[in-house]
């Protein structure tokens, strides 16, 4: 099962914030048993959003993931972007405004912003692309959506990493299904990665694990990342690499 990633933001692109919500994302989908074949990242443009999510869909894959741009202000335009790609009209959600309400009443008894009262900027935050499901912030004001569009499924979640990894564990996870993919990270204790190459092509034909190797320099180790179904399947390929030589560190993730 494949997967995409779409994160946006100018704080992004120009440095200013490093994407951790594609790391975030891409190793709970992994561990779901969803290849993350794409991560692209664009700016709060709705030109340039329309562009990635219709592009993204044309590869189909199976879950597609958007991060970022649904707050209140000018530049937060990601949700009627992907409404435009996929020539869905907007719709007010009341449920969505009342919940959106009740956000910045709480903030307003306690102390943290002056007026509690909906305004244009806040009840722009509950419009939603017609047929999506709205997904349930816990920490913040902005909803999320789902959206099954052609077989792919869209998951629309907050830049904010608190309330997006909220959203990501409670509304997208259990939606997604997918086999539980195991992941342990070994340093090898070998210099040249050359040497190790043949070897783990070895092991990928005789288990049914995925590798990923990433050198640390012209030094003592390299890092080694096992990705399987089971523990068991991730122990046989462990033991097929000492046997052949390679001393490996558990680094438990």
């Amino acid at each position: 099962m494949l997967a995409e990633i779409i994160t946006i933001g100018d704080e992004l692109l120009t440095g200013n914030t490093v994407d951790s919500n594609s790391a975030f994302i891409a190793r709970g989908l992994t561990e779901r048993g969803y290849w993350v074949r794409r991560i692209t990242t664009v700016a709060d443009d709705v030109d340039e959003i329309v562009a990635a999510v219709r592009e993204a869909l044309g590869r189909r894959p199976a879950v597609l993931v958007v991060a970022g741009g649904l707050g209140p202000t000018h530049d937060d335009v990601t949700m009627f972007a992907v409404s435009k790609a996929l020539n869905r009209p907007m719709e007010l959600r009341e449920e969505s405004l009342r919940l959106i309400a009740d956000f910045y009443r709480k903030l307003y008894e306690e102390g943290f912003v002056d007026d509690p009262e909906i305004n244009e900027a806040r009840k722009k935050m509950a419009y939603l692309p017609k047929g999506a499901e709205a997904l349930t912030n816990p920490v913040g004001a902005a909803p999320g959506a789902y959206i099954l569009q052609d077989d792919v499924m869209i998951f629309v979640l907050p830049g904010m990493p608190r309330e997006m990894k909220a959203m990501f564990e409670q509304e997208v996870l259990p939606r997604i299904g997918g086999r539980k993919f195991i992941q342990a990270k070994f340093l090898a204790e070998i210099t040249d990665e050359s040497k190790l190459a043949p070897i783990l092509r070895e092991a990928l034909k005789r288990f049914n694990v995925r590798i990923h190797s990433s050198p640390k320099g012209f030094g003592r180790y390299i890092g080694i990342i096992l990705f399987g179904e089971s523990r068991e399947e991730i122990d046989e390929t462990v033991r097929f690499l000492e046997a052949h030589g390679i001393k490996l560190e558990d680094q438990r993730l």
